[in-house]
């Protein structure tokens, strides 16, 4: 039977798995009661939340650059040494308004292994993405291979800061400066980590950042556009609220992607509690680190400790011939256990629609490798000692017993879905 561990940050008790018997995919009872989510919303302080709340409501200023939106911008520029910092109701929008404002068109070389959205904000503006391996030890895009991509119709690059760790800036601006191009960042990974002890948000001409429900710094939903080119800021910040640059002029095409109050009022009730959300995650991935070092097969991707990271994602590789077992069959494992670890970002971009149908499929050898191995494990406030140490045992207990849970797990029943409560 499962011994029990203890009780996690709820309260609610959480069993380690001693044997084969007792993992939910073979008949055992599930760990945790309640299905533990990667990327479950960090709440911290309710009451100062809760006073700006009634302190927008009594004011009756609900939208339209708000009070709490300026000061959220100011905070978030000041925080990441940055002279504009343009807030958003989604990431997703600030990267189209940094695209339109860019004036880009033609190609856009952008990493396949990444959030969808990347990508969709190109072809929503009718930029055709160009996809590019990446570089297996970082998981960022390749600059190596940037280059051989680049055509007459290229106007930018857009890289992606996965899981905070910042791509190879210094050679993606070398090339964009060689061949004339704008360089752009999706850092929806990494506020609060830096690069050569130089906070990211000032990297190419623009980043975007997201502050969505499920990164750390949260603004219920919300992005924002951080940039040192005075032009480039106005020019968002006008086509953010429809074009206008003033009471009744309109400068431009533009479109609805103010912030709300309550959103800012979050976003800067969450930001106060930055350092210690990134304490509490540096404390899980550091047991993580310890434990799974321990398993043949696992490889945990690691943070450079020489500089700031968030550590909001914990991400190992799975290799199925050294484990026994594959990504996919350790996923189901877990997730019968109401772990609900997430394989980002499978299939890879470019195979899914409409990149798929409407592009020749690249080569992307290392991505397709990536997106077969890759498993994002819980961590954050909704996580601690007892829930790693329980996921850790279930992994230790089926990668001991591969043999008997590859032919055993494939007939399986599969797991409920997990309520909608995952992040994208």
């Amino acid at each position: 039977m499962a011994r029990p561990s203890g009780p996690g940050p709820t309260g609610a008790p959480v069993a380690a798995k001693n044997s084969l018997e007792d993992l939910a995919i073979l008949g055992g009872q599930p760990a945790f009661p309640e299905p533990l989510h990667v990327g479950r919303p960090n709440v911290m302080n309710r009451e100062r939340l809760l006073e700006r709340l009634n302190d927008l409501l009594d004011r009756r200023w609900l939208t339209n650059n708000g009070p709490y939106v300026q000061e959220l911008e100011r905070a978030l520029a000041a925080r990441l040494g940055v002279k504009h910092c343009v807030a958003t109701c989604n990431a997703t929008l600030a990267l189209e308004l940094v695209l339109r404002a860019a004036d880009l068109n033609g190609e856009v070389i952008v990493p396949s292994f990444t959030f969808v959205a990347t990508a969709h904000a190109l072809q929503w503006l009718g930029i055709t993405p160009v996809f590019c391996d990446v570089d297996l030890a970082t998981h960022n895009i390749d600059p190596d291979l940037v280059e051989a991509l680049i055509t007459p119709r290229t106007t930018a690059i857009l890289g992606v800061h996965l899981w905070g760790r910042p791509c190879d800036v210094k050679a993606l601006a070398d090339i964009a400066r060689r061949h004339r191009l704008t360089l752009l960042f999706d850092a929806a990974h990494a506020l609060g980590c830096s690069l050569s002890g130089r906070m990211v948000g000032g990297f190419g001409e623009a980043e975007v950042f997201s502050l969505h429900a499920t990164k750390f710094v949260n603004a219920f939903e919300g992005g924002a556009v951080t940039t040192n080119d005075d032009r480039l800021a106005a020019r968002v910040r006008a086509m953010r609220n429809f074009g206008f640059a003033g009471e009744d002029t309109v400068v431009s095409v533009g479109t609805n992607a103010k912030m709300s109050e309550a959103s800012a009022a979050m976003g800067l009730t969450s930001l106060e509690c930055m350092d210690d959300v990134i304490a509490i995650n540096r404390r899980n991935y550091a047991h993580y680190r310890r434990l799974l070092g321990n398993l043949v097969g696992i490889r945990l991707l690691p943070y450079d400790e020489r500089e700031r990271s968030n550590f909001q994602h914990v991400v190992v590789e799975v290799d199925p011939v050294a484990a026994g077992l594959d990504r996919d069959t350790l996923r189901d494992v877990l997730r019968a256990e109401n772990v609900l670890a997430r394989r980002y970002f499978h299939p890879g971009v470019h195979r899914m629609e409409p990149y798929r149908s409407s592009l020749a499929r690249p080569h992307l050898p290392r991505t397709e490798l990536l997106t077969d191995r890759v498993l994002s494990l819980p961590t954050g406030t909704a996580a601690g000692p007892w829930e790693i140490e329980a996921v850790y045992s279930i992994l230790r207990v089926a990668l001991a017993g591969a043999s008997e849970v590859k032919g055993r797990a494939s007939r399986a029943a599969p797991p409920a879905n997990d309520g909608g409560g995952s992040p994208p």
